[in-house]
């Protein structure tokens, strides 16, 4: 029996995914430079397994792009803020460009300081956060990134949503061994997820969300009619989502997620909000040894029995796609080609 075209599979190389990607960015008014960061962005998620944020994201990037509510060709504008301290207005663009603009400088910060702070507003994010500090742990330094986004998660204790997802994510270098790297929302389940299991008809598991009427639910597409999340951990993981707004909102000078309104712009997906990444150089505390400390922490966690330590997945996955390609379903392929036209 021949394989439904909707689940059967195709393998594209990398480089010809990023490449498809970034001329849909051009062809939907993003410029060559915001084109080529967003297509690296969406195709590394896809390649590493995290499909939420991969091309699953691109009709979304697509209609807010022609909703006019963010500026696909925007220059963002980087200022020297202090020793240790860089501030980037991204123009109503996208973070991405934003962080790669300031990169360079926040960087030579972090190694002249020890510890430097990139805050960016005026900016939206739509996409995985893992991909903001991996490649500083590859340097060997210390990342932490937070991000809000749009209004979909109810407080604990509250009976309306207020904050967004609410993600952080963390990278730091291993020896011998891929960096450790993580990325959590704050949120009981990514935004992303939800709404792939919606598509897939399937029940999400308990303790996720709740329907418009504030009842619990395990029917995805409950939660996006008019339902919300839950935090993880309750308490716990409210504070934290709150947190997340303070430092990625307040303190950079963005939107909360309860704070701008898209309903002008039909089609728009993308929160208008923040986003705050402290980088650390860990040779002005111990020298070589971190690196090294840490691969001592993750020997004694697998030595107490830790099967898959935090990301772990996601390198597996990038190895499999450097050797059979990236998958992709030939419906999704079919759609990637025809908005590139």
């Amino acid at each position: 029996m021949s394989a439904r075209p909707d689940t059967a599979v195709a393998q594209i190389a990398f480089a010809d995914l990023q490449a498809l990607l970034q001329r849909i960015f051009v062809r939907h008014g993003c410029s060559e430079v915001v084109a080529r960061v967003l297509a690296f962005n969406c195709a590394s998620a896809q390649r590493d397994g995290a499909h939420s944020h991969g091309v699953f994201r691109i009709p979304g990037y697509v209609s807010t792009l022609a909703s006019h509510w963010v500026n696909g060709q925007a220059v963002p504008e980087v200022e020297d803020v202090a020793s240790g301290y860089v501030r980037v207005d991204a123009k109503g663009g996208f973070a991405q460009p934003a962080l790669a603009a300031a990169r360079t400088l926040l960087v030579e910060k972090a190694r002249s300081a020890g510890i430097a702070v990139l805050a960016i507003h005026n900016s939206h994010h739509f996409a995985a956060l893992w991909p903001d500090v991996e490649p500083f742990a590859d340097e060997g330094l210390v990342a932490l990134s937070v991000v809000n986004s749009m209004t979909c998660v109810v407080p604990h204790g509250a009976q309306q949503p207020l904050f967004g997802t609410n993600p952080i994510a963390f990278a730091a270098p291993c020896a011998g061994s891929d960096p450790i790297v993580f990325d959590m929302a704050t949120s009981a389940m990514a935004h992303g997820d939800v709404q792939i299991a919606a598509r897939k008809g399937e029940l999400l598991p308990e303790g996720m969300g709740v329907d418009n009427k504030g009842e619990p639910t395990r029917d995805p597409q409950a939660i996006l009619d008019g339902g919300a999340l839950l935090p993880f951990g309750g308490h716990k993981g409210s504070a934290l989502s709150m947190m997340v707004e303070l430092l990625a909102a307040a303190l950079t000078g963005g939107n909360f997620s309860f704070e701008f309104d898209w309903s002008q712009h039909p089609g728009a997906k993308t929160p208008w909000t923040g986003q705050l990444i402290i980088v650390i150089d860990p040779a002005r505390s111990v020298g070589n040894r971190f690196a090294e400390r840490s691969r001592d922490l993750v020997r004694q966690m697998q030595a107490v029995g830790l099967q898959r330590l935090p990301g772990e997945r996601r390198f597996r996955e990038r190895e499999q796609s450097a050797k059979q390609g990236v998958t992709l379903t030939v419906a999704e392929l079919e759609q990637l080609q025809g908005l590139a036209q």
